[in-house]
């Protein structure tokens, strides 16, 4: 299994992270799929991740992490300073989540809903699953 990002589709924030890492990306480690689509669903049940996951999920090789985990091991693949991020994994998790948690909570209110999901570019379709 590949580098695999799991975000929430509904999310505003969620959907300009997946662009703000795509743009990072240019080897295209990453591939992308909504928590909601059927491809998430799967890779929820097949990596044994709680199904009450409701924002970003990691999935690198066998090995999977939420919240901030997820978010600083991201970062150590994107390019620019963004890499640097995984520095603050020594960071004790309760504390990065709780910071992480904050930000989840108040998506929606911050930052709105979707109503529809934005449709990738033709380049951009061969980095989400199906």
């Amino acid at each position: 299994m590949s580098k695999i990002i799991l975000f929430d589709g509904d999310c505003n924030f969620c959907d300009q992270s997946v662009q703000f890492i795509m743009k990072r990306d240019p080897k295209q480690k990453f591939k992308f799929a909504s928590l909601q689509s059927e491809a998430g669903i799967r890779l929820v049940k097949e990596c044994k991740i709680p199904e009450d996951v409701d924002s970003l999920v990691y999935i690198d090789d066998s090995n999977w992490y939420i919240q901030s985990s997820a978010a600083l091991r991201i970062s150590k693949h994107l390019k620019g300073i963004w890499k640097l991020g995984v520095v603050l994994l020594i960071v004790p998790k309760p504390w990065r989540d709780a910071v992480y948690q904050v930000v989840a909570r108040n998506r929606y209110t911050w930052f709105g809903k979707k109503e529809s999901c934005r449709l990738p570019t033709k380049e951009e379709r061969s980095r989400f699953l199906e």
